[in-house]
């Protein structure tokens, strides 16, 4: 037996429902519907359900997130059933629903998602297409995803949501981009719109409609990879800056994971909590630095890069950190000098989390020797050198060697 049912409450149905409206809808859902003492949803889904079926209906509230929250205490001893958009589990109000209810809570009957309807008229198979959801979010979520040949499906907010994206797309070199907008999927009004990033012709669409990409770059446009090291000259900088190799070495050393977060503490222009975000959608970083003009400098290079999310947090370490969500790794690029950083980021750290130092001074170097005889770890030097005309040969220029301090919480 079900919790929900030992103390006598019937659980919340929630039931997919498409742009085709009752007619689409298998038997399973339209017995829920009909046996139902309360409809809850949008206006546009609560008009879907033809006048025969006798339950109050009740639309939801803005904001949301309270009325979910206390959905089952406004409808006491009553059958709920919640209407969702397609699939209630992707992207959708079913999930929501289990996170503040439990799943013990809910049942869930679904309908085909608007994705699965947009690969089928696409033709493309679903586990080789990448979903993006903006819903409510930046476009620039796209930026992580955007490389040649691939297939995106872009999840909106309304009928401007294709041109977004279009504009979007343009700017960051890929206007040659292939794009449909497939609009009141598998109803009698479906139709798509057609074009190209750089001239997308249709300002707005349909508020219900999915943008399909096909990613093509334009001449000259170097493709941006979610590995670790991207080129210098993808960030606006001041010269405080971790430079692509020593980056690439230092997030190795990192170990991004997905769903974990990071602090990036004395962040100069967020390039490695920028780097570790573009992973994966789930990795978040924090970006904690002091100066103003460099804090507003790494909001801009993490809505360019495709992260918009990461948090920037404007103070001086150490106390900057009092508050912050427990990390599971931190990064030191800037102030390892200053007396109680590390300590504080250390015992901020979990069992099993890593932290990373860079320096580049001899006062530095000295604070790292220190924790390396204190914590253990690991203590190397990353030399690089660059080509450099000379007189009319070639010869290598090094840069400052960078000293690396890891360590693995015990």
């Amino acid at each position: 037996m079900r919790a929900d049912e030992r103390d006598g409450a019937a659980p919340v149905t929630v039931v997919g429902i498409g742009a085709d409206g009752w007619a689409g809808l298998s038997s399973t859902a339209q017995r829920a519907i009909e046996g139902a003492d309360v409809l809850r949803g949008s206006d546009r889904q609560l008009a879907l359900v033809p006048p025969s079926v006798t339950a109050e209906r009740v639309p939801w509230p803005r904001p949301l997130a309270p009325a979910l929250a206390g959905l089952r205490e406004a409808h006491p001893g009553r059958r709920v059933v919640v209407l969702a958009s397609g699939d209630p589990m992707f992207s959708g109000i079913g999930t929501s629903l289990v996170r503040v209810l439990g799943p013990q809570a809910v049942d869930v009957v679904p309908h085909p998602s608007s994705v699965t309807l947009a690969c089928a008229r696409m033709g493309w198979s679903v586990e080789e297409t990448t979903v993006v959801a903006v819903v409510g979010r930046p476009v620039e979520l796209l930026g992580p995803h955007v490389t040649p040949g691939r297939r995106l499906l872009v999840l909106g907010s309304d009928a401007e949501s294709p041109a977004a994206v279009a504009h979007r797309l343009a700017a960051w070199g890929y206007g040659a981009s292939r794009i449909t907008a497939l609009a009141q999927l598998g109803g009698p009004g479906e139709r798509r719109f057609t074009g190209s990033a750089v001239d997308w012709p249709h300002a707005e669409t349909d508020p219900l409609v999915v943008t399909a990409v096909e990613v093509v770059a334009d001449p000259g446009t170097v493709p941006l990879p979610t590995t670790p090291g991207l080129p210098d000259e993808a960030y606006e900088h001041d010269g405080q800056l971790t430079k692509r190799d020593v980056r690439a070495v230092t997030l190795a050393r990192l170990g991004p994971l997905p769903g974990q977060l990071l602090w990036d503490v004395g962040a100069g222009s967020g390039s490695i909590g920028i780097e570790w975000m573009r992973t994966h959608t789930s990795c978040r970083a924090v970006a904690v630095e002091s100066a103003p003009d460099r804090a507003e400098r790494i909001v801009r290079n993490a809505g360019r890069l495709g992260v918009p999310d990461l948090q920037v947090v404007k103070g001086r370490a150490p106390g900057a950190l009092a508050g912050l969500a427990v990390p599971d790794a931190v990064f030191v690029g800037g102030g390892a000098t200053v007396p109680g950083v590390l300590d504080v980021c250390w015992e901020a750290l979990p069992a099993g989390g890593r932290m990373v130092v860079n320096a580049v001074t001899l006062e530095s170097e000295a604070v790292l020797a220190d924790r390396f005889a204190r914590s253990g770890g690991e203590l190397v030097r990353v030399g690089i050198a660059h080509t450099v005309p000379v007189g009319g040969f070639t010869g290598w220029k090094p840069a400052m060697p960078v000293t690396i301090w890891s360590g693995v919480k015990p």
